[in-house]
Order: structure tokens, then C-alpha cells, then sequence
């Protein structure tokens, strides 16, 4: 009986573990699970500054933008992110640097991209922490 009941646990339990891996759709890499990475102020400036190709966005409101925002930004706010990301976005192996005011939002929209296939995605939080030049509209 305890050799029954051993042998249905273990088709149990490998079962379970059967149904838990989760079938890739054909056509989509590994990697457009990955999750964003968390960046300092000073580490996208130096993404920035290297030279290399990079999309900032920035995910407040359009009147937030219009006050100030980090030179060079693209506005898509957060509540719009997945609507216009892969017009907007097509690329989703380029880098995408992500801000916001205080951090909350980025890291929604950051989270957003990444769900979405984007592989190279930075949450850079807010741009209360942004020290460098700012533009106005």
C-alpha cells in the first residue's frame, strides 16, 4: 500500500511540475521575460553619455512633461505604455531607459515593457533624483 501510494505522489508531483512550465509561443525568445533592471541617476547618465543608441522614456502626464523633463525624452505615459510601445517602441532589443517623478510609475512601465517582450528595459526611477540638465517645454 505505501508503495501505491508512493508511486501516485511522485506522478503527482511530476505531473504538477509538467503543468508549471510554461509553454514558450513559438517565435519568442527567453529572454522577453526578463525583468528590467533598477538604475541609478548617475548610471543612465552614463548609458547616455557613452554614444551608443538609446530610447528615453518618460511615463508622467503631459502636463508633467511640459514643465520639465530630461532632454532627448519621449513621452508615453505609464497608463498608455502598452497601447503605444510597439508602435512607438518597435525595437525590442534596444535600450529602453525609463523614468518618471518619484519612481512609481517607471517601474510599473518598466515592468509593462519587460511583460511585453522589451529585453533591455531600465527603471531609472524619478526625475526628483535626476541631478544633470532638464529641458522645458
Amino acid at each position: 500500500m505505501k508503495k501505491i501510494i508512493l508511486i501516485f505522489l511522485l506522478i503527482y508531483f511530476g505531473f504538477l511540475l509538467s503543468c508549471s512550465a510554461q509553454a514558450q509561443p513559438k517565435g519568442e525568445s527567453k529572454a522577453s521575460t526578463a525583468a528590467p533592471k533598477k538604475i541609478s541617476a548617475a548610471q543612465a547618465k552614463d548609458i547616455m553619455d557613452k554614444g551608443e543608441p538609446y530610447t528615453l522614456v518618460d511615463v508622467r502626464t503631459v502636463g508633467e512633461f511640459n514643465e520639465r523633463h530630461i532632454k532627448g525624452a519621449i513621452l508615453i505615459p505609464v497608463d498608455e505604455i502598452e497601447s503605444r510601445a510597439e508602435k512607438e517602441l518597435p525595437d525590442r532589443d534596444a535600450v529602453i531607459l525609463v523614468y518618471c517623478r518619484s519612481g512609481v510609475r517607471s517601474a510599473r512601465a518598466a515592468q509593462s515593457l519587460a511583460g511585453m517582450g522589451y529585453t533591455n528595459v531600465y527603471d531609472m526611477g524619478g526625475i526628483m533624483n535626476w541631478p544633470y540638465d532638464r529641458a522645458r517645454n
